[in-house]
């Protein structure tokens, strides 16, 4: 299986994951916890339900790893989705939250697609080149050239900045120092980087359903992603992503990062 082939059929799925989030909504839901306090509602579950249902008729050997259900183990290949990334937003009639789509090959992933369904934007990639569609355009999408903290635009998990912990107090540097800082808007803030509009994102606390689709749409619009210390992001990181437009500033903010956290915290 291509690259193309799979970001293809990712499509397809978008297709089909971006009717159910419309018809939820801005809809009266009962919102329910999970153990982790974090959201969840009749369409999270009902788009990854479909979604599995169509991919196990197209690749009945694929394994799927999703945010809500239980991992199919397959083989070689394995979809990974995040049915609504942004839940809280999605329940508040907030419409920046997506779909995140991608494939992996014994871990690494291949391709990659954001679909915003209240925007009608998506993004996708496959690690060589990334396009984005706004249901009028269809063009090639590319990082800025942005190569230093000061001139940079940041998005920013809102969690971390607020944390006053010693271990987060490069956070708080890299919010003094960047031109522009803006709370971080789930997804949606990787597809605008990777069109050029922000130059740098920083979170923690992500699933490998959260970042492991936007790889490939980073690096085919040849920007940069990796964990807080440079390495790559793979299915067991630590769940602290950095994404960048250039490798000179991915480095500039690691560097703010590590010269400020702890050994045991940035290594863990």
């Amino acid at each position: 299986m291509d690259q193309e082939e799979a970001l293809e059929f990712a499509q397809h799925l978008a297709d089909v994951s971006r009717s159910i989030a419309l018809r939820y909504f801005r809809t009266s839901m009962d919102i329910c916890w999970k153990k982790d306090t974090s959201p969840v509602t009749i369409a999270d579950c009902k788009i990854e339900s479909t979604l599995r249902s169509v991919i196990r008729s197209r690749y009945p050997d694929h394994g799927i790893i999703g945010e809500e259900y239980d991992c199919i183990p397959g083989g070689r290949y394995s979809w990974i989705l995040d049915p609504i990334d942004g839940t809280k937003s999605f329940t508040m009639g907030n419409p920046l939250f997506g779909t995140l789509i991608g494939l992996l090959d014994d871990g690494q992933p291949i391709a990659g697609l954001v679909d915003l369904p209240a925007m009608g934007e998506r993004w996708g990639g496959t690690g060589r080149r990334t396009t984005f569609t706004d249901g009028i355009s269809n063009g090639q999408a590319n990082v800025s050239g942005c190569r230093s903290i000061d001139a940079a635009r940041l998005y920013i998990a809102a969690s971390s900045g607020a944390d006053s912990d010693e271990k987060y107090a490069g956070i708080e540097t890299l919010y003094r120092v960047a031109a522009i800082t803006r709370p971080v808007c789930d997804c949606y803030a990787y597809g605008l980087l990777a069109s050029g509009y922000c130059d740098l994102v920083i979170e923690d606390n992500l699933e490998p359903c959260d970042y492991l689709p936007l790889i490939p749409i980073i690096n085919g619009a040849g920007g940069q992603i990796t964990d807080w210390t440079g390495k790559p992001l793979t299915l067991n990181s630590d769940g602290r992503v950095i994404a960048a437009s250039t490798e000179s500033l991915l480095n500039a903010a690691i560097e703010v990062l590590r010269s400020s956290l702890s050994a045991d915290s940035i290594t863990r």
